[in-house]
């Protein structure tokens, strides 16, 4: 093993357990289990809730101003400057979804306009529930993720956890530092961080499809949530345990079907990945992960990472993600409250939930396909339901389903990763599909 300094080792091991603690260690609160970084979030929202609806509608209103200018006037500044070209030169599509953003987000803010815009179950459910919580998440969690990426921790787990992870999901050992910090914290961490590895040429676009998609897993808090909106609070740990094991077995077949075993395994440039995981001959695979981990952080900046890297990334989600987030969150709410799409499309579902034996079987199928559009809503549709087993397996699967657009889904797409819409509703049948029967078997064990 090389000789390395103390300076380089303090570089390592000290981001690094900030990081560990910031973003993977669970702490009791009056609320449930959460971490530090979604304590200081909650902070920072508590601070900011009488300013926040009026500070997100300047950031649409500024990110489709910078996008109509980028289209239009074509400044130099923008277009020869990486990150701005980045941020606002984007596709029609999304060029058309940052205008709707606006729209939406001034209707929610003023109450103004059609009701079912900014109705409490639509747009008025996005701007209160849902993107405060993703500005502050994203404001510390942006900036505090150079302490997990930059300093080595992932090289040292790779090397740890590449025999778990490689021969069970076909994914690098670092992989579980996503899958932990969305257990933990928030699934919109999870697919920052694999956003942002895929980025910088660490996961192949299959491995960050098959990340983003199964192991952005739903927070232990979120969950709490979806437990106590049917009713269930008091079965939380078979509740949970519930959603885990059906989420490992899809974790497992999701990405051996299409459109995840389509995907290229190649890095963002084209280009094959010319990293290995085996280990060199006279290495453990502490030595090997220590001294992959030493060489990554002894060339780091804290000030380069968190001031100059971590800012940029604030930004970056804040501009992208949130207007997407709006645009599409909204009009997928107006379509599963105000037409029956969700429930005609969740009829094929009958046949299968009646051969699982479960109670109010037609109910039960008219919610699931209601949480491709906002998880919550299937726990809300099935809560007046009188069967203890009917509302388990639902709320079950709402959070076993993972791809949901109000959060999510809209995070996906915004993102770097290659998937769209189509991909992401396929892979959401196909979740749905898998775990169904996983959970219907526990739900006759547990009834």
């Amino acid at each position: 093993m090389k000789k390395y300094s103390f300076t380089s080792m303090i570089k390592f091991i000290v981001p690094s357990l900030i990081g560990i603690f910031l973003f993977m260690i669970p702490i009791t609160t009056e609320s449930g289990i959460t971490i530090p970084v979604a304590i200081l979030s909650k902070g920072l929202q508590g601070i900011l809730s009488d300013f926040l609806p009026y500070i997100l509608l300047v950031i649409t209103a500024i990110t489709a101003m910078g996008s109509i200018i980028a289209k239009v006037v074509k400044p130099k500044c923008i277009l020869e400057n990486e990150f701005l070209n980045t941020l606002f030169n984007v596709t029609p599509v999304w060029f058309v979804i940052r205008l709707l953003s606006v729209i939406f987000l001034t209707c929610a803010v003023f109450e103004i306009g059609p009701e079912f815009i900014y109705g409490g179950a639509t747009g008025g459910l996005i701007l209160a529930d849902l993107l405060p919580v993703l500005f502050t998440i994203f404001f510390f969690a942006a900036l505090l993720l150079p302490l997990l990426l930059n300093f080595g921790l992932l090289e040292f787990a790779g090397a740890l956890l590449v025999k778990v992870m490689r021969p069970v999901f076909k994914l690098p050992g670092r992989s579980a530092i996503d899958c932990i910090a969305s257990w933990l914290g928030d699934g919109t961490i999870g697919v920052l961080l694999t956003s942002k590895q895929y980025e910088d040429g660490f996961y192949t676009e299959r491995e960050a499809c098959v990340i983003g998609t199964t192991f952005s897993l739903v927070s232990i808090t979120f969950t709490l949530i979806i437990a106590e909106t049917v009713g269930l609070s008091h079965m939380f740990i078979p509740f949970y345990l519930t959603v885990t094991l059906a989420s490992i077995i899809a974790a497992i077949l999701v990405p051996k079907f299409g459109p995840l075993a389509k995907k290229k395994d190649l890095l963002i440039d084209g280009s094959a990945p010319k990293y290995t995981e085996s280990l060199p001959k006279g290495y453990t695979s502490f030595t090997y992960g220590f001294e992959k981990a030493l060489d990554k952080a002894k060339h780091q900046s804290i000030k380069q990472c968190i001031l100059v890297d971590g800012f940029k990334n604030v930004i970056d989600m804040w501009f992208a993600v949130i207007p997407v987030v709006m645009g599409v969150g909204t009009i997928a709410l107006i379509i599963a409250e105000y037409t029956p799409v969700f429930k005609i499309l969740g009829l094929p579902f009958y046949p299968l939930l009646a051969v699982l034996g479960i109670p109010e079987a037609l109910t039960a199928s008219s919610t699931l396909l209601a949480g491709f559009a906002d998880m919550l809503l299937p726990s809300i549709l099935i809560s007046g339901v009188e069967s203890d087993m009917t509302r388990f397996v639902v709320a079950c699967a709402s959070v076993s389903q993972l791809i949901y657009l109000s959060e999510v889904g809209a995070l996906l797409l915004s993102s770097k990763i290659p998937v769209n819409l189509k991909e992401l509703f396929i892979i959401f049948l196909q979740r749905t599909v898998i775990t169904l029967p996983v959970i219907a078997l526990i739900g006759h064990l547990l009834f």
